[in-house]
């Protein structure tokens, strides 16, 4: 009714009329289909409830056939009036619905409303059926209780009719008859077991009746009086049986371990009847008769242990029959009479002696014989490696535990004197067994080296430039594939390994790998002494960018770790390098155009040379537009680096300057405003990369007015005082760069740092630059020691950023051996850069008597200004920019004191906690 029955749009009428009536019926059909859903629903309930009541009323029909059913079923009805009222609960819940449809006239289909209204009257109808099952359960009950007492009574007379048997067994003394009398005593057990059951079952229902219990006392002693009897002729008729068994029987025939227990057993069972029997003469006869019998045979056991000992063989037979002087033969027809006959009792310490050494020579060949069943099932698990077409082992534990202990097992039979007639077995066992041990270890050594090899020898760049070594891998790999391909055919390893073929086969192919390996190391050698950073990246990383040589571009990930702070390279389309990129993104355009043509160690050092040359270049134009250009636009147009050398060189001379003329309080001013200048910009609007330049050049610029400032409380007048020359000042002269610290002095770098920030420079900081200068202008390293956080390795870093030098951070652990260090000074010496060695007293002590020495070489080389020098036996290229520093914790446990020959390489600073305050106000300030 919402909708009008037309509507006017400009020039249209429109009638809505058969809209209406469609979503006037769309509304009527889903209110049908929400109704008739909500039936359906509601007839499921409805059943269901049905069908449990079903349940109950079918389980109300059970007639009980015992009393304990009819007390079970008391016990069930009890759960009855519960289970009624939760589903009551439902179908009153469901009638709630239902009241709810009717409310919208909905018609129930005839079995929807048979259903509802049967559900509804279950209850009701359980009710009543309780009731009349209560009343036949009080029928059944009283119908039981006369069973019951009608059976006990014929129990009564069971009972005595068996007393009287029982009793009546004193009178049984014939031995002959012993099978028969057997047989009764069996059939009386059993009679004697079923009243016991039935006496539990009537004490029980008498329980259940709520009437007295029966003492059923006089059967629990009938059947203690009738355990004796039972004994006695039991044991006595199966003796006999056995008896007659082993003395006609095959002697192949009889089980010599069971024969001992059964012959003990009726020893023991006999020794006992003797005693109980002592007022019934008759039986205490028999008794006394059969254990005369068994103590007479018992003798014979350890002869039928020997004649029946798993281990005797035809050897031992032959040694028995040539000790005893007459043969001695296990046939069909050798029963026991028959060896009494031959009178083998008297030797029976002849034949136990044979017994004994079959049975250890036995145990000897059951060992062996577990040993390669163990084997059997034991196969290698091999799975394909990757794209290669071939195959990997893996390595499995328990088949290299197996081994082992299967060849101590072996050592030790080989030990034992009962070894002779399995000796060329166990020799031929254990050769096997130490072949494939032996082939297991050339095995997994030969697949480690392949493993490394294998994706280096791949790479086609790798191939030409060692095609020697190329060679050797691909014929150790022909090897390889063949050895795999067997093995994947056949994974059995005991099968397998014990062949000597197999074992050359595999020392050759780790022959050839370990020439190979030998080839690499010697190439990455060669590569590393042409570009001595590459000793700053591992093996991996190496061959990535040298199994890549025709993609210069391969070389960007690595750039990062050779360079102090180049990330990225920029290559025009015809592979020109034109510019470097920083970590932060900064840009700094090359001084000449680079081709990365020829070996890619070469093209590096090129690539290093232009990037120093660079630097260079672009220094010198900062510092010659600086005078004619606002500062406050000048250190927006040059990159960080750039800046911050440019302005610190131009305080070094002007600060000189105005110390000569004695104006030192004025240049202070100077400074100042300088610095709300820099202050000024800081607040305006600029960059990322502007902000960061800004950021680490106002740290520097505060730690130089402060300088100024010192020195102008102190009075300063000279420009030669301890408190002006004590500072690194920056110097252009002859087209290059100068550090000068004291009375030393150093060529700035040019290594490219980016745009990073500096580390704010507390009088502390100033101290240890200090101690560090003079330690390099002497040759000497730097070990500032102290506790953690106060500065150790990141001072060092910013010296070195302060001079433009790469400085390389190395964390030591007690790992690091000898090789690993010298690989590293190597690249160290060569590449003119710096190392600085974070807790290096964790090194062990006997690494670090080599590394002083080492560090000793370097140092003499440095000392004697020399170009080269010979280093663990190989000459390799000295830059003289290169130094050593250590960093120390002092009294930590685990720590290595350092050998004094190594101390004297040092010179020691000692660092302490920094002025948090003064750190934090000009990283705010900054």
């Amino acid at each position: 009714n919402t909708i009008p029955s037309s509507v006017v749009i400009g020039p249209f009428w429109l009638s809505t009329d058969s809209v209406r009536q469609n979503l006037a019926k769309k509304r009527k059909a889903l209110a049908s289909a929400v109704l008739e859903l909500l039936a359906k629903k509601l007839a499921v309930q409805a059943n269901e409830a049905c069908e449990a009541f079903k349940g109950i009323s079918r389980k109300l029909y059970d007639k009980p056939n015992s009393i304990e059913e009819l007390a079970e079923q008391r016990e069930w009805m009890k759960t009855i009036p519960e289970a009624l009222k939760s589903h009551e609960e439902a179908i009153n819940k469901a009638m709630t619905d239902y009241e709810l449809i009717e409310e919208f006239y909905y018609n129930l289909s005839q079995d929807d409303f048979n259903a509802k209204w049967t559900a509804i009257g279950w209850p009701h109808k359980i009710e009543d059926q309780v009731d009349l099952t209560l009343q036949q359960l009080d029928e059944d009950e009283d119908r039981f209780r006369k069973i019951q007492l009608s059976d006990q009574n014929n129990f009564q007379d069971r009972l005595d009719t068996l007393q009287m048997v029982v009793a009546g067994f004193a009178a049984h003394t014939d031995i002959s008859k012993a099978h028969e009398i057997g047989n009764e005593v069996r059939r009386i057990s059993k009679q004697l077991k079923e009243s016991q059951e039935l006496a539990q079952t009537y004490n029980n229902r008498e329980r259940l009746f709520e009437m007295p219990v029966t003492d059923y006392q006089k059967l629990a002693k009938m059947v203690r009086d009738f355990e004796p009897y039972r004994n006695l002729w039991l044991t006595t008729s199966d003796w006999l049986k056995w008896h007659e068994s082993w003395m006609t029987d095959p002697l192949t025939t009889i089980d010599a371990e069971a024969l001992e227990q059964q012959v003990n057993n009726s020893y023991k069972t006999m020794h006992k009847c003797v005693k109980l029997f002592k007022d019934v003469p008759g039986c205490q006869l028999v008794a006394t008769e059969m254990r005369t019998g068994i103590e007479e045979f018992r003798p014979y056991i350890p002869l039928i242990q020997g004649l029946r000992n798993p281990g005797m063989r035809n050897r031992h037979w032959e040694r028995l029959s040539s000790e005893l002087g007459f043969p001695v033969r296990p046939k069909a027809s050798l029963t026991f009479s028959k060896c009494l006959d031959m009178k083998l009792q008297d030797h029976i310490e002849v034949i136990a002696k044979v017994a004994e050494v079959a049975g250890k020579e036995y145990s000897i060949e059951q060992a062996l014989d577990k040993m390669e069943a163990e084997w059997d099932p034991v196969k290698f698990e091999i799975i394909a490696y990757k794209e290669t077409g071939t195959y990997i082992l893996r390595s499995s534990d328990e088949s290299s535990q197996l081994l082992d202990d299967h060849i101590v097992m072996t050592q030790s039979m080989s030990f034992s004197p009962y070894k002779k007639p399995f000796e060329e077995r166990i020799t031929t066992w254990e050769s096997k067994l130490r072949m494939t041990q032996d082939v297991l270890d050339e095995w997994l050594l030969c697949q480690r080296s392949w493993l490394y090899l294998e994706p280096i020898f791949s790479s086609e760049d790798i191939n030409h430039q060692l095609p020697v070594e190329g060679k050797r891998f691909q014929t150790m790999d022909r090897m390889w594939r063949k050895i795999m391909k067997n093995a994947n055919d056949n994974p059995q390893v005991i099968s397998l390994c014990p062949d000597a073929r197999l074992l050359e086969n595999l020392k050759e192919c780790n022959k050839l790998l370990e020439q190979v390996q030998k080839g690499l190391s010697e190439y990455l050698e060669t590569k590393r002494s042409a570009f001595p950073r590459f000793y700053f990246l591992s093996d991996d990383e190496l061959l990535e960018i040298l199994s890549q040589t025709k993609d210069p571009k391969a070389v960007q990930p690595h750039l990062r770790k050779c360079f102090e702070n180049m990330a990225k390279l920029h290559f025009e389309e015809d592979l020109a390098i034109t510019k470097m990129f920083s970590m932060e993104g900064e840009c700094v355009p090359m001084s000449e155009k680079l081709y990365p043509t020829g070996n890619v160690e070469d093209w590096l050092l090129e690539v290093e040379r232009v990037m120093r040359e660079s630097l260079r270049t672009i220094i010198g134009r900062s510092l010659e537009v600086y005078p004619d250009t606002e500062r406050t636009q000048w250190v927006l147009d040059w990159p960080g680096q750039v800046v911050i050398a440019g302005c610190q060189t131009f305080w070094s001379s002007e600060v000189s300057e105005s110390l000569e003329e004695g104006k030192l309080d004025e240049r202070l001013q100077i400074l100042i405003d300088q610095l709300a200048g820099l202050v000024g910009l800081v607040r305006g609007k600029l960059t990322k990369m502007q902000r960061e330049i800004l950021s680490a050049l106002i740290v520097i610029e505060v730690h130089a007015r402060d300088v100024v400032a010192n020195m102008v409380d102190l009075g300063i007048k000279n420009v030669n005082d301890f408190e002006w020359i004590s500072q690194l000042r920056y110097y252009w002269m002859n087209e290059n760069l100068y550090v000068r610290a004291v009375n030393a002095e150093f060529p700035y770098g040019y290594e490219y740092l980016g745009n990073t920030g500096r580390l704010v420079i507390t009088p502390l900081t100033d101290r240890c630059y200090l101690t560090l200068t003079g330690a390099l202008h002497l040759k000497f390293g730097g070990a500032p020691a102290g506790p953690a956080g106060t500065g150790k390795t990141e001072t060092t870093k910013d010296l070195g950023k302060a001079m433009a030098v790469q400085c390389v951070v190395f964390n030591c652990s007690d790992q690091l051996d000898f090789m690993a260090m010298g690989k590293f000074f190597k690249g160290l010496a060569s590449a003119g850069a710096w190392a600085c060695f974070d807790e290096f007293n964790r090194i062990d002590i006997e690494v670090l008597s080599v590394v002083a020495q080492q560090i000793i070489t370097i140092q003499k080389a440095q000392q004697q200004k020399v170009d080269r020098f010979m280093f663990e036996g190989v000459e390799i290229a000295l830059k003289a920019a290169c130094a050593v520093f250590i960093t120390m914790n002092p009294g930590y446990a685990g720590r290595t004191e350092l050998p004094d020959n190594l101390k004297a390489l040092f010179r020691p600073v000692a660092m302490m906690v920094p002025d948090y305050a003064m750190i934090a106000e000009i990283s705010l300030y900054s």
